[in-house]
């Protein structure tokens, strides 16, 4: 179920069965001279909505809109990219929680595409739950974190397809995803060096004069959309299985 292209009846019947929701969350900025620019919250998106309408038990899970726009102020040297501060996520995350935990839902998924995110993401979680344990009381409702890379079996899928020039940035599973999703937007260039260097990631400036053509460690080249549906499939079924799975977990205070 797509809480975007669902009414407001239909989500207060959802709630009924469940207290879960998914939300892809990632960021908006370079990807190399052959990624697009929503690549990673393309990929998140585009597993979330794979396991729903294709996975088994997928039809029973809820995704909400995705959150498209992340901490990247070192993707800011090459057009397009588009960040937030820490500070300004952190409370947007907070808002877009509460809103939900306001309704009922009571387990929030937050199903991740930009490694960049991550320490703003928990930190946000930690404001969140902060503002519980000030007030002596259970927060109600959990929240979890987890990059799609993460899923169950997904990296090794990846390092299978992907033996050399996976890398960080701008890789070749990352690219197959968003090809598998938008086989009308693939695109092709030459590559020089075949495998990007990589290295430390500081401000946009030192980023744009490390990693020329935004690459890091990576041959996106070796990308299909062949190879984005076999990871799609796997993360996907992985997806459904740990949603279920914490949507049923006990809190503390109720065990």
């Amino acid at each position: 179920m797509l809480l975007a292209l669902s009414t407001w009846p239909e989500i207060e019947g959802q709630l009924k069965k469940s207290k879960a929701v998914v939300i892809p969350i990632g960021s908006n900025e370079q990807h190399g001279p052959t990624g697009l620019l929503g690549t990673d919250w393309l990929c998140p998106e585009i597993i979330a909505c794979f396991a729903e309408a294709n996975a088994p038990g997928g039809k029973d899970m809820l995704v909400g809109p995705t959150f498209n726009v992340g901490m990247a102020q070192h993707h800011l040297g090459f057009p397009g990219s588009i960040s937030l501060r820490p500070s300004t996520m952190i409370a947007a995350i907070r808002d877009w929680t509460v809103s939900l935990a306001a309704h009922g839902f009571e387990r929030i998924y937050f199903l991740n595409g930009h490694g960049g995110n991550v320490a703003t993401i928990e930190a946000a979680f930690s404001e969140i739950y902060s503002e519980a344990s000030w007030q002596g009381r259970p927060r109600g409702y959990s929240m979890k974190l987890r990059n799609w890379w993460e899923l169950k079996g997904v990296m090794s899928l990846c390092n299978s397809l992907f033996p050399t020039g996976h890398g960080s940035h701008a890789t070749p599973s990352e690219i197959a995803v968003t090809q598998f999703g938008y086989p009308d937007a693939i695109k092709s260039a030459n590559y020089a060096p075949r495998i990007a260097p990589t290295g430390p990631i500081r401000e946009a400036a030192d980023f744009r004069a490390r990693y020329a053509d935004g690459r890091m460690g990576s041959d996106p080249s070796q990308a299909t959309p062949e190879k984005g549906e076999q990871i799609v499939r796997l993360a996907a079924a992985a997806l459904v299985e740990e949603v279920a799975a914490f949507a049923v977990e006990p809190d503390s205070f109720a065990i």
